[in-house]
């Protein structure tokens, strides 16, 4: 896949066949993250969206202990390089409740891991990495990654990473 610099929008798709290739992508994803960054996950109920987070939060650095944000709607680590606020918006009753969560100061000074990013939709920046994750067997996942805006050109190296 190749993102020319005039495209606004670029896409990628990669089996996961077990747990260790949905880490492989998760460090791959985490190595190329920096402040302001936006990366949406979305599938179903067990598709693994929290088990890629958690996996993105460790390779940054961050506790062995990763807590689910299903109640608390929000987790913030405080890691060496960066501030990382990963969201679980399942709860949320309407997209304007995520101002009440800090998204505002997640999107311009952290990185944001935002699972069920749908539930907020209108208010996603145009700049961010949107992943798609579907369950195609018992522990077999595919992840669909569309870059928008900056994140097209981007997707090129970490499509390239995650080989």
């Amino acid at each position: 896949m190749e993102a020319p610099a005039e495209i606004d929008t670029a896409r990628f798709e990669v089996a996961l066949d077990d747990l260790a290739a949905t880490a492989r992508l998760a460090w791959a994803l985490a190595r190329q993250l920096a402040p302001g960054d936006v990366v949406g996950l979305s599938g179903a109920l067990g598709a693994g969206k929290t088990t890629f987070a958690r996996d993105v939060i460790r390779a940054l650095g961050g506790a062995e202990e990763v807590p689910s944000p299903t109640f608390t709607l929000v987790q913030v680590y405080e890691l060496a390089d960066l501030t990382l606020w990963h969201f679980d918006l399942y709860r949320l009753g309407a997209p304007e409740e995520a101002y009440e969560l800090g998204i505002e100061d997640a999107f311009a000074d952290g990185v944001s891991l935002i699972e069920w990013p749908e539930r907020m939709a209108p208010l996603l920046p145009a700049d961010r990495l949107d992943i798609a994750l579907s369950i195609t067997g018992a522990t077999r996942r595919r992840a669909r990654l569309t870059g928008h805006g900056r994140w097209a050109a981007r997707l090129v190296a970490l499509e390239r990473a995650s080989d």
